[in-house]
């Protein structure tokens, strides 16, 4: 574990290949799958068009709408790596499914994960549930950009979300690090890494887990999108 947290200082990102087995991942699609539904359904009985529901590509809160989710927030599979880089008292703080498809093909900007949250640094883990590529809009990352924050004054496209972003001309393409993953591979990474995806143009699914925790010794605000936060690893110190 001392050389991923070595890497992960330098780089501010570091890749765990294989961390879940393909049917593992089927399990976690299938779940979103059944969260989503139970969304849509929950959006017809309010009066709601159901199809507003994830129509960005987006569906926040998947432990905070399923046990199954809540459990895998505590896998230590996820935990070692991250106690090796944040230290023993981890707190989970939110998870979501992000996923490009024939309608939702764009491209992520350019950005730092930091601006949406401020307060202490976190990080997330990005999990492939299907193979992501280039052509269909695999991750890439700057390495070493996690040391400062950076300027996000771009201007966001309608209906593409990310407010915050980086102009399109801010980032030297050439020193990105281009990550493609095989389902189940998991990408951590500092919110102040530089990070953005590849559109998607083969005009099928791409979809990911992403899931953020923080160092729970550490003060922090109370943010109220975390309606699902939960200390899932405490050091033995009082």
């Amino acid at each position: 574990m001392q050389d991923l947290k070595s890497r992960f200082e330098a780089d501010g990102f570091v890749v765990v290949e294989k961390m879940f087995t393909e049917p593992e991942v089927a399990e976690m699609k299938a779940e979103i799958r059944r969260v989503l539904d139970r969304a849509r359904e929950q959006a017809r009985e309010a009066g709601q068009s159901p199809d507003w529901v994830a129509s960005d590509g987006v569906f926040v809160g998947l432990a905070a709408n399923s046990p199954f989710f809540r459990r895998l927030a505590h896998d230590p599979r996820l935990l070692d790596p991250l106690e090796a880089i944040l230290g023993p008292d981890l707190e989970f703080l939110s998870d979501k499914v992000v996923f490009k498809s024939a309608g939702v093909d764009y491209g992520s900007p350019w950005h730092q994960d930091w601006p949406y949250w401020e307060g202490a640094h976190k990080i997330s883990i990005w999990v492939a549930l299907n193979p992501a590529t280039p052509e269909n809009g695999c991750l890439k990352m700057l390495p070493g950009s996690h040391k400062e924050v950076a300027a996000h004054d771009g201007a966001a496209p309608s209906g593409e979300g990310f407010g915050h972003r980086l102009r399109s001309d801010a980032v030297d393409e050439s020193q990105a690090a281009i990550l493609p993953a095989a389902p189940g591979d998991a990408i951590y990474f500092h919110d102040l890494t530089l990070h953005a995806s590849f559109p998607n143009t083969t005009g099928k699914d791409r979809w990911a887990f992403i899931t953020t925790y923080r160092n729970a010794a550490e003060p922090d605000f109370p943010y109220d999108w975390a309606v699902a936060r939960e200390i899932v690893r405490r050091s033995s110190r009082p």
